[in-house]
C-alpha cells in the first residue's frame, strides 16, 4: 500500500547524500513510499515497514498535474 508520496522542492541540496531524509527533498525528483502512513499527516496504513524510493527526475523526466505538465528535467513550468 502506498504510504506517501512526495515532491522534493529544496534546491539548496544538490546532490544524493545516500541519507533519504535529504534525497527525497532533492529539488527535481519525487518519492514514493510503500507501507505504513505518517500518522501526524493523517496516514492510516499500519504496518511494520516504511520504505522510501526516491526517483531524479531532472535528467529527462516529467511531471503532470491534472493533466497540465508542471515540471521538466526538474525544472518547474508554472
Amino acid at each position: 500500500m502506498l504510504g506517501e508520496l512526495g515532491i522534493g522542492c529544496n534546491p539548496g541540496i544538490q546532490r544524493h547524500m545516500r541519507n533519504t531524509l535529504f534525497d527525497e527533498k532533492i529539488d527535481g525528483t519525487i518519492h514514493l513510499a510503500i507501507g505504513a502512513g505518517i500518522p501526524g499527516v493523517g496516514g492510516q496504513n499500519k504496518s511494520a515497514v516504511h520504505w522510501d524510493m526516491v526517483k531524479d527526475l531532472r535528467p529527462g523526466g516529467q511531471l503532470y498535474a491534472d493533466g497540465e505538465l508542471v515540471q521538466e528535467n526538474g525544472e518547474w513550468r508554472i
